[in-house]
């Protein structure tokens, strides 16, 4: 289709790497995104092929006077296309409660790493919230219940508590939660890690799946990482957590037995020596993508480069 110029005089020559300044019907060449102070809908760098295309290599590039009179009714559309492009190289996590009650997530930033949002918010039913988190972030994030907190933000939560806070601020949650982990690359180690765990036992459904990566959300080893049933349902009655006679919780086996054989610690903190256990495997069989002990990698911890991924307590069945 022919090259099209906002209010282009033949006054200069184009060259390869020229920027053109297109509206957005626009077709042909590489279209790139262009900052606001100049007011483009989109620039487009020229090549060689694309110069030879052209009828007519000698074309305007003093479009500035009449830009600003135009530039009112693109103004709308060029905001919505600004905020929708990256700025940074942040990976973005869309956190979505499907649940039916009220949802406070705890975020907690390993060693080192920063913690967003002071650690914890309050997420009612249906709504919505996006982090975005830098290069090489790794930490966690799980779901609290049944909480309430004062004008201060202090307060407490029948499951996931973190010192009684509404903002974590660095503590973790209390057992049983069900863990949402992650250790994000880098441009050049782009490839993200992250998993649900059931090893610190289990309190609501959750799932992180990717967004926007190669092959329609296929990528390099991208998968969806769940826990998306209810194990309070199916809870043995020796892992049960209960709040005013309700399961609101169910304990990993490590949390009930307290001992280093289903904890995979001292003598068996290796792969040959800690094995799952009954209720692991019980776990497991419910939520085969979840890890359901320490050593159960081979099918729960996924790996994508995908550019945003959305976590959602209690996602659709």
């Amino acid at each position: 289709m022919p090259l099209s110029l906002i209010n282009g005089r033949k006054s200069g020559a184009i060259t390869p790497g020229s920027t053109l300044f297109l509206n957005r019907f626009t077709h042909g060449g590489e279209i790139k995104g262009s900052p606001l102070s100049s007011l483009p809908i989109y620039s487009l760098s020229l090549s060689p092929p694309l110069l030879k295309s052209l009828k007519h290599p000698i074309v305007s590039l003093q479009f500035k006077e009449k830009m600003m009179a135009t530039a009112s009714r693109f103004l709308p559309f060029l905001v919505c296309l600004f905020i929708s492009l990256p700025l940074t190289s942040a990976t973005q996590l869309i956190v979505v409660n499907n649940c039916n009650d009220s949802v406070w997530p705890g975020v907690l930033g390993t060693a080192g790493q920063p913690t967003p949002g002071d650690g914890g918010f309050r997420l009612n039913r249906g709504e919505e919230v996006v982090i975005d988190l830098p290069e090489r972030w790794s930490g966690r994030i799980w779901g609290r219940q049944g909480c309430y907190f004062d004008a201060n933000g202090k307060g407490s939560c029948e499951t996931g508590d973190c010192a009684g806070l509404l903002h974590c601020k660095g503590t973790g949650g209390v057992p049983p939660a069900t863990v949402v982990e992650m250790t994000l690359g880098t441009s050049v180690s782009p490839l993200h890690f992250y998993d649900v765990s059931l090893v610190d036992g289990f309190n609501l459904p959750v799932s992180m799946v990717p967004v926007g990566a190669g092959g329609g959300g296929g990528g390099v080893g991208c998968g969806v990482a769940a826990c998306e049933l209810d194990l309070n349902v199916c809870c043995p009655s020796a892992l049960e957590v209960k709040k005013g006679g309700k399961v609101v919780g169910c304990k990993s086996a490590c949390l009930a037995m307290k001992s280093a054989k289903y904890c995979c610690t001292g003598e068996y903190g290796n792969p040959k020596s800690c094995q799952p256990s009954l209720f692991a495997h019980l776990f497991k069989a419910i939520c085969p993508r979840a890890y359901s002990y320490a050593f159960d990698d081979s099918s729960s911890l996924h790996k994508c480069k995908a550019p945003r991924y959305v976590i959602t307590f209690c996602p659709p069945t």
